[in-house]
């Protein structure tokens, strides 16, 4: 394997700016000018996607921004040692040693080991300590090499790393009623199991698993950790589990198998707390363990009781959902556009066609052209009718994809053929999307009751992959069948029809709506709810009939993508309102909004809610409005203005998004300004050093 690093790769003692953007784009360009990316752009646009999920600063002076990407071709490391420092979003203040890892979508095992090594070594003082002190680059490549060297360690996060698979269909151990629930109680050992994982397994998983290692060796505390990143991981094996008084789950994803901890208390937050506060986390997990019904949730007991009573019930639900929906978007996106491309090479028609394409014809013998295809050539219409069957059968997996998902979420995977069964019998009898959802559920529901009953240890092997998901198909499929499959149907029936007989205003009014829902939360539950009941009405038919459903796609689409946009526009348009760090926040919203990527106002959502977001939604609403008036559709579910080949009526469909980004600029620059005329920004903005040349 090539090395990681290389001294070109070595900035010391830099000036790449002060804002996160800035280094990484200038991070990004020295990965393309070493030749290990295609483009720089490209790269410097997913490491922005990365740092918008949340923020890569670390205590200590420490970012590690990572991402994976096509425009990468082989695993690579940028470092810099900053002067001046660069604020990554570190609780305690800027940074000056800067690691930017960059992955390519298909890198192998092994690399990604050795990446997961250097993130480890991270939190290390000896070693962070030495980079600080370096005078050379070639120092820094040699350090780096030192701590890549013993590779083959990577995957273990713990002082002994287990060793045998656990099986998830065996409930572990549970203390008895005259054990102890406390080992400190008992002047024993207090032991404690956990699970790191991140968005993209590179290093913070890793990380976290080595702060908390140090931790609870510093404090005496018997830690055993599974890390679920991309370079592999050895499950917890059930004896230790059940050996456990306490378990940590520092994630940002959801638990691979979280069945296994059954009955254990838990402290669950993520994956950046484990690395920030392991100790608190580690005492907390000793609170937990007192009381065998607590959730201890980011700093919050959350009982049982609450779970019921409270809002747990609510939280769980939108997990549940929003897992069916992560899962159910591929088919979408992959069919939309798949769809979209077959219309544009063999035209709208070829719906009528295709299927008598397939079964009569082939390369050697092709169909007549299409009539009102861009290109009307007999090949491009046989290919046409190919893709556009491949999207068809693609939109097909949508509903029983949604439904498996928002089972597996529940149930883990004894929960997924049920779920599976019950989103394709939701399609038979016409319940769509509410039907898919409904099943999952239920699906869910039933095998995680019947996963949680104790069973001999002759059947306990069969209950995960037979018992569980054959009763478990049975009974929720019976139940959809002869109670509540038909009214969901006819429920789902009339939600359609009613949207297909909206015109004229009623129909402005939908859009409207759309975009105050999209605006609303930028991302959260009300966004995702506009965003699902979109994308679930993507079919087939609704794309080459230009129906309703493909015009709320259009509609939510563009307001979503306005709030980022409007901002960028707004901090160009009067900088002096913004912070420096707003300022360059701003620019890299020029390119999320683009994409259709509503996060990207969040910062500045959250620092001003009370200006901004009233402002986002007025031109959300604005801009909804104007697309499902002029009838603009989309059959692609994601992608922003790079999709523009997927959108009808693409004019409008660029004026909409135009004119809601200025009433929503417009509006949130004018209440900055309503009642300060000397803000704190502004007085920072106007006495900022300007450079000699500027």
């Amino acid at each position: 394997m090539s090395s990681l690093i290389t001294a070109d790769l070595v900035s010391l003692d830099a000036d790449l700016g002060t804002e996160a953007s800035d280094v990484i784009a200038r991070l990004a360009a020295s990965v393309a000018a070493a030749g290990r990316a295609t483009e720089a752009d490209g790269l410097t646009a997913d490491a922005l996607a990365r740092e918008a999920q949340s923020a890569t600063g670390l205590p200590g002076g420490i970012a590690i921004p990572h991402c994976r990407s096509t425009s990468v071709t082989e695993p690579t490391l940028a470092f810099a040692r900053l002067a001046p420092k660069a604020d990554f979003g570190a609780p305690d203040g800027p940074a000056d040693l800067v690691f930017m890892i960059a992955a390519p979508d298909g890198a192998g095992t092994e690399h990604l080991k050795l990446l997961s090594s250097l993130a480890r070594a991270l939190v290390r003082a000896e070693f962070t300590d030495a980079l600080r002190a370096a005078t050379t680059a070639d120092e820094v490549v040699a350090l780096v090499d030192g701590v890549l060297a013993p590779a083959e360690g990577a995957g273990a996060a713990a002082p002994s790393t287990p060793s045998t698979p656990s099986t998830p269909s065996t409930p572990p151990a549970q203390p008895t009623a005259a054990e102890p629930r406390h080992a400190a109680s008992a002047g024993g050992t207090f032991k404690v199991v956990a699970v790191t994982a991140c968005p993209t397994g590179i290093a913070h998983t890793y990380m976290a698993a080595d702060s908390l290692a140090q931790a609870a060796a510093d404090e005496g505390i018997d830690l055993q950790v599974e890390t679920q990143g991309s370079s592999g991981s050895t499950p917890l094996s059930a004896a230790t589990i059940a050996a456990a008084h306490a378990v940590i789950f520092a994630t940002d994803v959801g638990v691979k198998n979280e069945s296994r901890f059954a009955g254990k208390p838990v402290v669950v937050s993520g994956v950046k707390r484990a690395i920030n506060e392991p100790s608190v986390m580690l005492a907390e997990a000793r609170t937990a363990a007192n009381d065998p019904r607590a959730r201890r949730v980011g700093g919050s007991v959350e009982t049982a009781a609450d779970q019921v009573e409270g809002g747990g019930v609510g939280f769980k639900l939108r997990q549940w959902l929003l897992t069916g929906v992560s899962y159910m978007i591929p088919f979408v996106a992959g069919g939309g556009l798949l769809i979209a491309l077959g219309f544009l090479l063999a035209g709208y028609d070829i719906t009528e066609r295709a299927n008598d394409i397939l079964a009569d014809n082939t390369l050697f013998n092709l169909p007549e052209a299409g009539t009102n295809a861009a290109w009307n050539t007999p090949l491009l219409t046989y290919l046409g009718a190919l893709i556009f069957l491949l999207g068809s059968w693609a939109f097909g997996f949508l509903v029983p994809a949604l439904a498996g998902y928002i089972a597996y979420a529940i149930a883990d995977r004894p929960g997924i053929a049920p779920g599976f069964v019950m989103g394709f019998l939701a399609n038979q009898i016409g319940a769509g999307f509410l039907g898919g959802i409904a099943g999952g559920l239920i699906a869910g529901l039933i095998a995680s009751f019947l996963a949680q009953r104790p069973a001999p240890r002759w059947l306990a092997g069969l209950m995960p992959v037979v018992i569980i998901p054959l009763v478990t198909t049975i009974v929720a499929g019976l139940l959809m069948l002869l109670v509540l499959g038909r009214p969901i149907a006819d429920a789902s029936t009339g939600l359609e029809n009613w949207l297909n007989g909206l015109s004229g205003g009623s129909i402005v009014i939908l859009g409207v709506i759309l975009g105050l829902m999209m605006a609303f939360d930028l991302g959260g539950p009300v966004n995702k709810a506009a965003y699902v009941f979109a994308t679930t009405g993507l079919t087939a038919d609704a794309i080459a009939s230009g129906g309703t459903e493909v015009k709320i796609m259009a509609a939510v689409m563009i307001a979503g993508m306005t709030p980022p946009l409007a901002m960028a526009l707004s901090t160009a348009l009067r900088p002096s309102l913004y912070t420096p760090a707003e300022r360059e926040n701003g620019k890299s919203a020029w390119l999320l909004g683009a994409a259709f990527i509503s996060e990207g106002a969040i910062p500045f959502a959250a620092a001003d809610p009370l200006r901004v977001i009233p402002s986002m939604m007025l031109g959300s609403a604005t801009a909804g409005a104007i697309s499902m008036a002029a009838g603009v559709t989309s059959a692609a579910p994601h992608g922003g203005v790079f999709v523009f080949f997927a959108i009808d009526h693409v004019f409008w469909f660029f004026a909409a998004i135009v004119v809601g980004t200025l009433v929503s600029a417009l509006a949130v620059t004018a209440l900055k300004q309503l009642g300060h005329d000397r803000t704190d920004a502004a007085f920072e903005y106007e006495h900022e050093t300007v450079p000699a040349n500027a």
